[in-house]
């Protein structure tokens, strides 16, 4: 039961995050928002080891976190754009699919098989999240595939981004996420400079971008915390429900419509994690 809410936390932080991080650019340059965020996100858990006194982890830690990194901030900087530039109801949900689908993969090989009920789970919350990308109107989600395009490379990214996160913190708890942060802040600065573009976005941005980076690393602390106290599979398609606060938040906040589709897949989700805990 606390992994179950442990990953339903993390669903939450990163669902309210990407809302925030996609608004935000809407206004100015994706790269520009990841920045800003990856710093914000940076300096609360770089205090908090320092606080708790985490020992300094082996090499291979600091290697997953290095790989993490990586996959995390292009998953983010692809997944920002395609929210900037097409419907959050569409393009989060369609990244968060693959996202779910390669922890499973890899859990199942790594850890085995899970039990009857917890596969039906899986299968209803893979289901929830393509249905909360439908559309009013069954056109808008047969869009080409050169606009699905950015949001299930994206997905690919985050799948794999489960993976590397939950070995580096085999070995401690704080520190890979700082050294995932501390790397996705110099990838980003080393991007603003082959753009030849500033760093930072404008100053109006900075509350909004700061809340997203901050409710970012919450939803990957409790994802990792998530996948220590359960299973890996578990853990990763509960968190790749963040979809449905990404729509709910947009249904309220932009006005965007939830379709009879979406809500049913909304409903789809809350059946899973019953089963999930059963």
């Amino acid at each position: 039961m606390l992994s179950i809410f442990y990953g339903l936390i993390s669903a939450l932080g990163w669902g309210a995050a990407d809302f925030t991080g996609g608004l935000a650019s809407r206004r100015t340059e994706p790269y520009r928002v990841l920045f800003l965020a990856e710093i914000a996100g940076l300096a609360p858990v770089f205090i908090l080891t320092l606080v708790f006194g985490e020992p300094i982890p082996p090499l291979p830690a600091w290697l997953w976190s290095a790989i993490a990194s990586g996959l995390g901030t292009f998953g983010l900087l692809i997944l920002y754009r395609a929210l900037a530039e097409g419907k959050m109801t569409i393009a989060a949900p369609v990244s968060a699919l693959l996202a779910a689908s390669i922890p499973v993969v890899v859990g199942s090989l790594t850890e085995g098989l899970p039990d009857f009920i917890t596969l039906v789970g899986f299968g209803l919350a893979l289901i929830s999240i393509w249905t909360i990308s439908l559309n009013s109107g069954h056109k808008d989600w047969r869009v080409s595939l050169r606009k699905l395009f950015p949001p299930l490379m994206a997905g690919i990214f985050f799948g794999f981004y489960f993976v590397a996160i939950h070995e580096a913190t085999q070995y401690a708890f704080f520190w890979p996420i700082v050294s995932a942060r501390l790397a996705g802040t110099l990838v980003m600065l080393v991007y603003a400079a082959i753009q030849r573009g500033p760093a930072m976005p404008e100053r109006s941005l900075w509350p909004l971008v700061i809340l997203g980076g901050m409710l970012d690393v919450l939803g990957n602390a409790f994802y990792i915390l998530a996948a220590r106290t359960g299973r890996l599979d578990v853990a990763a398609v509960l968190g790749s429900l963040y979809p449905g606060s990404t729509v709910i938040l947009a249904a309220i906040l932009l006005k965007e419509k939830i379709s009879r589709w979406q809500g049913f897949g909304i409903l789809l989700a809350l059946a899973a994690i019953v089963l999930l805990t059963l």
